[in-house]
């Protein structure tokens, strides 16, 4: 007869909205797994700004958000999703309408996301400067 807790050194995890996911081996907040990754990457930072204004359709996201493809837009919505940090919401039409907004969880990252934006955007010419030194040095080769 089946166990109905999970094997040693895995975890059994649910999804927010109550979809049971894989068994994955458990690993610390400091894994190198996708699936311990924490919220917050460029990817995940431009499109909770670009949703923090309400609810868009896909489309609209792939029009904002410049230079994304549409697989990685996919990947990012199902990851915040997954993440609880995002809904999606399908209206029955011709065609289907497909709606994403921030959760409260996602909703409650936003000041963090925008104070990481201000500072970049402050610090823009520091960084290309540092950029274009580390290029510099590292197109001349390695240092004996």
């Amino acid at each position: 007869m089946p166990s109905r807790h999970p094997p040693a050194g895995t975890s059994r995890r649910q999804a927010p909205h109550g979809r049971q996911l894989d068994d994955k081996p458990a690993k610390s907040a400091r894994g190198t797994g996708h699936q311990d990754r924490l919220p917050g990457g460029r990817a995940e930072q431009v499109q909770g700004l670009a949703l923090a204004g309400g609810p868009r359709r896909y489309s609209d996201l792939c029009r904002v958000i410049a230079g994304v493809s549409q697989k990685m837009l996919t990947q990012t919505l199902r990851t915040l999703e997954r993440d609880g940090l995002v809904s999606r919401t399908m209206t029955s039409a011709v065609p289907v309408r497909v709606d994403y907004a921030l959760t409260p969880l996602g909703d409650s990252l936003m000041p963090a996301v925008t104070a990481i934006k201000t500072w970049a955007e402050g610090h823009i010419d520091e960084i290309k400067a540092s950029r274009a030194d580390y290029d510099g040095h590292t197109a001349a080769g390695p240092n004996p």
